[in-house]
């Protein structure tokens, strides 16, 4: 059986961009194409060096993992250990799928033009074969992909989020919410969405039990039984539309700060607005707040919850 370098070359250039393209549309990466040639390239010449055996070494199972690291890192600039090894790790998945699906497609069609020589796949099957053995691999890793983002997606929107308000701080669970457009009208303020019963660990019980009063503006009765009067300054009257009621009034106030945990980050505000809500946002106490895409740097997509908007 002849075999030539090129060839090799070739489909192991093209198969690598496949890979490398299917790795970084799955995981939402601004790509540059001549980034994934460069990568792809890079690993066609390494499996002709292997296929050759001129340097045994580069055989060895610790080359392949930092050829591995180096065609990531220059197909997709990443930045950081921690966005190399995520990207790394669906690196390695993708091509465990799609090297099952072409050398699956590849047995069937023509079995007997199949070998591997010092750990590469050769023969004189049509490279069109183990490009579409590529393509087949891409699709179902991107199905699967959707499956499971779907199933974990309510998971994975659920944040910590930490309220302080004069000195004194509450932990609670909020949900993302694409419908939460809710924003305090003077200052443009984003709005985190808070059920009562939260805030009372660090807000007056005199203050939260008179909501309707403080918005309808009939304060008279209990105004002054408030002992803490730097509350008073930070209340807000929001406007909001929901399902079920229009142009309606929320009481607000203005948090020192509101931290939200994401992942091993902690993002910081100190512009935040936490609207009051009577009633309860989660049958099953799951959450206890709605949290809109404007505090968030990623973007997410999901039915609203309550469809708050301002």
């Amino acid at each position: 059986m002849t075999i030539y370098l090129d060839v090799v070359l070739l489909e192991n250039l093209c198969m690598n961009y496949i890979i490398l393209f299917a790795t970084g549309y799955i995981m939402k990466i601004k790509m540059k194409q001549w980034r994934l040639v460069i990568s792809g390239l890079l690993g066609g010449v390494y499996a002709v060096v292997s296929y050759l055996n001129i340097l045994p070494i580069y055989s060895r199972l610790e080359m392949k993992i930092l050829l591995s690291v180096i065609m990531v890192y220059l197909a997709y600039h990443s930045k950081g250990i921690k966005q190399l090894g995520k990207q790394l790790v669906i690196f390695y998945l993708i091509s465990f799928a799609f090297g099952g699906c072409a050398f699956a497609l590849l047995y069937f069609i023509r079995p007997q033009d199949v070998l591997i020589q010092n750990g590469v796949y050769v023969g004189t099957y049509p490279i069109k074969i183990a490009l579409l053995g590529g393509v087949v691999g891409f699709i179902i890793t991107y199905i699967a992909f959707r499956v499971v983002k779907t199933k974990m997606k309510k998971k994975d929107m659920i944040y910590i989020v930490t309220i302080k308000i004069n000195e004194k701080q509450v932990t609670l669970k909020a949900i993302l919410d694409t419908g939460n457009l809710l924003k305090e009208p003077i200052t443009g303020m984003p709005v985190i969405v808070v059920e009562k019963q939260e805030l009372y660990s660090i807000l007056p019980a005199n203050l939260l039990n008179h909501i309707d009063e403080l918005i309808g503006g009939d304060q008279n009765n209990f105004i002054e039984e408030i002992e803490e009067k730097e509350y008073l300054k930070k209340l807000r009257i929001i406007p909001f539309s929901s399902i079920g009621k229009q142009n309606g009034l929320m009481l607000g106030l203005k948090a020192d700060e509101v931290i939200i945990q994401k992942e091993e980050e902690q993002e910081k505000n100190q512009n935040v607005i936490i609207g009051i809500f009577s009633e309860q946002l989660s049958k099953n106490h799951s959450y206890s707040a709605l949290i809109g895409l404007e505090l968030l740097e990623r973007s997410e997509s999901s039915e609203p919850i309550t469809n708050f908007k301002g």
